[in-house]
């Protein structure tokens, strides 16, 4: 009976609560949301947002959103490791605190991303995963996440997927719930951020890739 009730959670209640707490955050947000776009364009000018490829569900590529928090083209000069010095004033503040998410609750609403998953990985990544890893692109990529609240960016790929899959095998409500719970304090705290040397961070468990965070 539980496995029973484990699967309909998973394929039919949690996207109703996704749509439903999306659409309850854009609009109780929705001053937030303004004031950091405000406060980007003040610091740092155009564009405000921040989009790149990401791989969902089934291996779909989608546009995850992001307030930008990084001077324009250093996407493209740094590939995806950027210098500190890259990161604007502004930017420091809405990634410490991780206010830069926030555009992903469109992503939420249109079903490219849950509350709660693995977080959106880059297509460079997927190329690279062996049959087990690709467990992960199973269910929606999330907003947070059991890697997230256990390592947040210190730990390196590989264990970070071992516990993706942990999490996908393990898929209810009460999880969710509890993870959505101690979010909170992991992002209150500011540990784990961008932790580690390149190569640990980007270990997947054999050569090298880039880590997603550094890339935002």
């Amino acid at each position: 009976m539980s496995d029973i009730l484990q699967s309909f959670y998973a394929t039919r209640v949690k996207r109703v609560l996704d749509i439903a707490g999306s659409v309850l955050l854009l609009v109780l947000t929705s001053p937030i949301l303004a004031l950091c776009a405000a406060a980007i364009a003040a610091d740092d000018g155009r564009p405000v947002f921040f989009s790149h490829s990401r791989v969902g569900r089934d291996g779909r590529l989608f546009k995850v959103h992001k307030f930008r928090t990084m001077t324009v083209g250093t996407e493209s000069a740094f590939q995806g490791y950027p210098p500190a010095a890259a990161i604007t004033r502004v930017g420091r503040v809405l990634r410490r605190l991780s206010l830069d998410e926030f555009p992903q609750l469109m992503n939420i609403l249109r079903g490219e991303m849950s509350f709660v998953g693995p977080r959106p990985t880059l297509p460079s990544q997927v190329e690279r995963y062996t049959a087990q890893q690709r467990g992960r692109l199973s269910v929606r990529p999330g907003l947070t996440g059991l890697a997230q609240i256990r390592y947040r960016d210190s730990a390196p790929w590989s264990r970070r997927i071992t516990t993706d899959l942990e999490y996908v095998n393990a898929v209810a409500f009460k999880l969710d719930l509890w993870i959505a719970i101690r979010t909170v304090p992991a992002v209150l705290s500011g540990e784990g951020q961008m932790g580690g040397t390149q190569t640990e961070i980007d270990d997947l468990g054999g050569d090298t890739a880039r880590s997603d965070r550094a890339s935002d």
